[in-house]
Order: structure tokens, then C-alpha cells, then sequence
């Protein structure tokens, strides 16, 4: 079965590489989702029978000022791409976020994939209308929402996860405040890979939610990674208005995993595990 990965470079295209060394695996480089025009061609040149959509803007706040980029990107490629796989008979598998939901201030229960949505800005938007086109167009879709991921990427550049960049912070001495009113579920982008390709070895489809287990806010979060990497610095723990930022963020967006762990063939790790991992092979790296 060949299999093809999009934006295989970065944190979870890079863990799907890891899984699948057979596979056709293509960076933002070689396949822009700006150029929706380039994807039909590749699903008929490359005849995948499956296609692991990694590729994403990310870039939360940017997409404020960015609505335009970030909707061709999260949502108008996917809609071009879920076409492409529709008429290749082909399965699409795509990433979404905890950050379609929000708008229920009220909520500290997981929600769960039935939940209605409720994002609170400009890329959660884009990304739900991306879930949109590919559950309405692509008969062969699994598409999962997740949180919070952390892992290594292909490619050398500048701090690239929340870890990465409290960790620069915390060895150049700077002032640590990070905020302490967003509540949802660090993820390991290795465990997410290796999830997704057990619901798709088991024929899922449909609409998922994975993340590790447990929930924490992101003070919490970035307190046991210093912890973890043995780095002794105290953490201001602050709201989230203090920062001013563009994007809203949803202040709970806990995800009900249920769904996935019926068809499991193991518990979810918790977070404090994947993270404390994570950490452990990045300092013997």
C-alpha cells in the first residue's frame, strides 16, 4: 500500500517518516498547499493509496493578520485535496486542533467529537472549514484532532514547540511567565503517528480525537519540563491577557479520547511520560 506524507519535515510529518521509511514523503518545499494546483497532479502522478496531510499553518496569531494565507492553506487546500483523493479512491488523512472549540467559557468536561464546535479565532476557524471539506468531499477520510505537540522535526531552524522555546529562554536567563488559565493535553507528535496508523491499518474512519492523557495548563506544562530537563527556575505563572495576543485561546479544550480508546491496543501514555521521554532522548542526542 503506498502510502504519501505532506510536510514531512516538520514535528509530525517527521514522526511519520520515522514509522514509514517507505513511504513518499514531501516537504512544504517540494509540494506548497499555497498552490492548491500542484496536488491534483501529485495524487495522479504519485497513485497513493493513502495521503498523511501534515502540512498546516500554524502560526496562530499570525493567522489574524493573515486570514487570507491561512484559510488557502487550512482549509481552500483541503478542499483540492480531498477532491484529489475522492476521484483517486483514495484515503485522506488529516489533522485538526483542539482549537476548534472555545466559545463555551463554561466548560471543564472533555469534549468529545460529537461536541459542536466553537472556535474563538482566525486558524481555528480555517482549520475546522479544512475538516469541513474533507469529511463533505472525500468519501475515504479519518480526520483527528489534537493538542499541544511536541517532537524533533527534519529540518534545522529556530526553536519550533513550546518546549524548545522555554528551554532557549530559560539558558539565555530570561524572565519565565507563561500563562496559567489555558487548560488542554500536551502530545507527543510520536505517539499521534503511531495512533493514527493503527486506526488506519484498522480501516477507521470518521472523525478522532487523540491526545496523551491527563490535562494540565501550560505553567504546569512548563514547570515539569524544566523539571524533567534538570533546569532549576521559577515560572511566573500569569493570565492570559497580560500577553495582549492577537488569537483568542480557548481557556479549556480538554479532548475526549474515548472514541479511540475502545479500538486501542494500548492505554494512552499520560503527558508527564511522552514528555519526560521526549527530554530524556533529546539530552542524550
Amino acid at each position: 500500500m503506498t502510502k504519501l506524507i505532506l510536510g514531512c519535515s516538520g514535528q509530525l510529518g517527521a514522526a511519520f517518516r520515522r514509522l514509514l521509511p517507505d513511504a513518499v514523503a514531501l516537504t512544504r518545499q517540494q509540494v506548497d498547499l499555497a498552490r492548491p494546483e500542484m496536488l491534483r497532479a501529485l495524487v495522479q502522478q504519485a497513485k497513493p493509496a493513502v495521503i498523511v496531510n501534515c502540512a498546516a499553518y500554524n502560526a496562530v496569531d499570525q493567522a489574524e493578520r493573515d486570514v487570507a494565507g491561512a484559510f488557502a492553506i487550512n482549509a481552500v487546500a483541503l478542499r483540492e485535496l480531498a477532491l484529489a483523493c475522492r476521484d483517486a479512491d483514495a484515503t485522506l488523512v488529516h489533522f485538526s486542533t483542539n482549537y476548534v472549540f472555545g466559545q463555551d467559557e463554561a466548560r471543564r468536561t472533555p469534549y468529545r467529537e460529537c461536541d459542536a464546535p466553537g472556535p474563538l479565532c482566525a486558524y481555528g476557524i480555517s482549520k475546522l472549514a479544512g475538516e469541513y471539506f474533507v469529511q463533505s468531499i472525500c468519501p475515504k477520510h479519518l480526520v483527528i484532532r489534537t493538542c499541544g505537540l511536541f517532537g524533533p522535526m527534519d529540518r534545522a531552524g529556530p526553536p519550533w514547540n513550546f518546549i524548545e522555546k522555554l528551554l532557549e529562554r530559560a539558558r539565555r536567563g530570561d524572565a519565565l511567565r507563561v500563562v496559567n488559565d489555558q487548560i488542554g493535553t500536551p502530545t507527543a507528535a510520536s505517539d499521534l503517528a503511531a495512533a493514527t496508523l493503527q486506526l488506519v491499518n484498522a480501516g477507521a474512519a470518521g472523525l478522532y480525537h487523540f491526545t496523551n492523557d491527563g490535562a494540565c495548563t501550560w505553567h504546569e506544562f512548563a514547570c515539569a519540563a524544566l523539571r524533567f530537563a534538570g533546569i532549576n527556575r521559577d515560572i511566573e505563572a500569569v493570565t492570559s491577557d497580560i500577553f495582549n495576543a492577537p488569537a483568542r485561546r480557548p481557556g479549556y479544550s480538554v479532548l475526549d479520547c474515548s472514541q479511540y480508546d475502545r479500538c486501542g491496543d494500548a492505554p494512552r501514555r499520560t503527558w508527564q511520560a511522552a514528555l519526560e521521554e521526549y527530554l530524556a532522548r533529546r539530552a542524550s542526542a
